[in-house]
């Protein structure tokens, strides 16, 4: 679920999201399931030329619920090119439940 404030705007609903991981985030996990990362989701509006470009600094920690598996994040972002007005930063919480291949 996503949820954002900034500009005076506010958006909140599901996301979904297939992912085949093969190595293209910077991360650390701990023995006890707790992961570092870092990451950048940039874009590029062709339309107004301006890129938006934040940098992630994520820790998760997965963990069972029953036999469910999820993982909590928390992370903050810093936005290193954003349009004017844009925002300087962001705190991002996801939950996730995970379903994986057996």
């Amino acid at each position: 679920m996503d949820y954002c404030i900034g500009s005076e705007k506010f958006g909140l609903g599901p996301t979904a999201v297939l992912l085949k991981q093969d190595g293209p985030f910077v991360t650390y996990t701990t023995a006890t399931k707790t992961t570092f990362g870092l990451n950048t989701e940039s874009t590029y509006d062709w339309e107004a030329e301006q890129w938006t470009v934040p940098i992630n600094l994520t820790v998760s920690h997965l963990f069972r619920l029953g036999s469910q598996p999820i993982s909590l994040t928390l992370g903050g972002r810093y936005y290193a090119e954003r349009p004017a007005g844009g925002p300087d930063w962001g705190i991002r919480f996801v939950l996730t439940f995970l379903f994986p291949r057996t």
